[in-house]
């Protein structure tokens, strides 16, 4: 069989972001998350750096050797050699809420620039444009994880000045309203994107760029977000994969490519 140019000659930019994306999960962490790329990075990070990373999955599951590859939190591929496989109030109730996750991986539709999250409806509330599914238990990670990981697509639309609904609250609007709120002050947020690796700002509390992707410029990522955004004093290029980060991905992890659907090879200049 001929495999594509993404697969034989390069990588994808869904591939980098999963690799990226794993090198932000550190060795000990309880990481909760769902299927998906966030599920996928998580693994990588298992089978690469960090071998005691603990899963904690939402339907109950807890610290599970994944198999290849689960299509929903309640696939027995995802409870595989679990330590419990246990319930919604175990995982939220007994760890998240507790304070013993470290890291939490999120998603949304928008994203704003102090990394406040929305999940629940395009449109301000009273003019409603779209339902989206909602919450989940998105509110409380964001609430209760000190870290927030996200994997998205940078796309203006997804990264408004401000979310036209908080579901899941990031800085709020600044310094200090964390607090202010009721929620612990040691948090960060990081967004790994197809163009950058943003980051809050330890002062301003707002997302700015850590790392660009290869061939993209700054340029190009303020084309593609709707608030301004600066880089960091030592921001750098992302890594590429190594031959093993992409055979651990493609072989072990996702090898029918229930995931990593893209095909586009990340070569030259994108922005």
């Amino acid at each position: 069989m001929v495999e594509s140019a993404a697969r034989s000659d390069g990588y994808s930019h869904q591939e980098l972001m999963v690799i990226e994306a794993a090198r932000h999960v550190r060795d000990g962490d309880v990481v909760f998350v769902g299927t998906g790329l966030p599920l996928l990075a998580t693994t990588f990070a298992q089978r690469t750096h960090a071998p005691n990373v603990v899963c904690v999955i939402e339907s109950g599951v807890i610290a599970p050797r994944v198999r290849p590859t689960p299509i929903s939190v309640s696939d027995p591929k995802v409870m595989y050699q679990a330590v419990r496989l246990g319930s919604l109030r175990d995982v939220l109730g007994c760890l998240l809420q507790r304070g013993l996750i470290d890291l939490g991986f999120l998603g949304g539709a928008q994203i704003d620039r102090y990394g406040n999250i929305n999940s629940t409806q395009i449109g301000v509330p009273g003019a409603m444009q779209r339902r989206l599914p909602g919450s989940g238990g998105g509110n409380d990670m964001a609430s209760h994880c000190p870290r927030l990981l996200v994997i998205t697509r940078h796309e203006r639309r997804r990264f408004p000045e401000r979310c036209d609904f908080i579901t899941s609250p990031g800085f709020l609007d600044g310094p200090g309203a964390r607090r202010r709120a009721g929620l612990k002050d040691e948090f960060a947020v990081t967004v790994v994107t197809d163009l950058a690796v943003l980051e809050n700002d330890p002062v301003t509390c707002a997302l700015r760029v850590a790392q660009l992707m290869p061939g993209v410029t700054l340029d190009g990522v303020r084309a593609e977000t709707g608030f301004p955004i600066e880089a960091a004093p030592q921001a750098r290029e992302v890594a590429p994969p190594t031959p093993t980060d992409l055979r651990v991905l493609r072989q072990e992890l996702d090898p029918a490519r229930v995931y990593l659907k893209e095909e586009e090879p990340v070569s030259g200049s994108r922005r």
